[in-house]
Formats: C-alpha cells, structure tokens, sequence
C-alpha cells in the first residue's frame, strides 16, 4: 500500500475521533452530599470543592386560590398589634400571574445524604451541582 495513503487514512481516523468528541460532551453523574462535601457514585474520592448551580427563572402562576384566616391590625413584621383580631376563615383569590428574574437558591435546600445530579465541567477538574435529585415514588 501507498505510504502517503497509510498516512491520510490516519489522519482521517484521527481528525473524525477528535471532532466527534466535543460533540458527545462528559455525561452527567449521580452524587450524594456528606457532611464535608459531595461523593459521586462513580469516583472514590470525596469532593470538598465544588459549585452549585444558581437558577434565575420566570415563574408562571395560574389562576389559584387559598383558604386561610386574616389578622388585622399587624406591624410591618406581621405581628399582631394589640386588640388585633382574627377573621373567620376566607376563601383569597388569586389571577394568573407571571414573575420575572426570580432566584432559586439550590444551595441552601440541599443537606447530608441529598442526592443530586452533577455535570463534570473544565475536563472534569470541576463539578457543578444541577439539581436535587430524588425517587420517583
């Protein structure tokens, strides 16, 4: 065989394996929080450093109601001022509405034993915790 076709040939190989890659990306992995950090399922070392994903969503409401009681007067706080009293309870209505630029913070719902989904980034230096995971039960 032809030398030069040998060595087209593999760097057809190796330039097709090279651009497929990016493309495939690292996978996503189960992990769960300790008390010191995350522990993936798939890697023996606890990871004391890691990020957590900050969503910043648009909340859409849909027409809903609550039933509750109201106390009236109260301060700024919500606390009863005195001679305040407490109605019988109410049906409050509410329309549909929708909230912009509205934060959630994964951080500070997640504890010991959590499990959580984590995408490896920066050739899997780092971890970013995506999400809460849990039973569908």
């Amino acid at each position: 065989m032809d030398p030069f076709k040998q060595i087209v040939s593999l760097l057809e190989a190796r330039i097709t394996d090279k651009a497929g890659r990016p493309a495939s990306g690292m996978q996503c992995e189960l992990g769960t929080i300790t008390s010191a950090g995350l522990k993936l399922d798939n890697f023996k070392h606890e990871i004391k450093d890691f990020l957590i994903a900050d969503w910043l969503v648009k909340i859409h409401l849909p027409d809903f109601f609550l039933v509750g009681t109201a106390t009236s007067p109260v301060d700024g706080q919500g606390n009863p001022l005195p001679g305040a009293g407490t109605s019988a309870l109410t049906k409050y209505s509410f329309n549909a509405r929708e909230f912009e630029d509205v934060r959630l913070e994964l951080k500070q719902g997640l504890k010991t034993g959590d499990r959580v989904l984590v995408a490896p980034v920066n050739g899997g230096q780092d971890f970013v915790i995506l999400a809460r995971v849990m039973p569908n039960a």
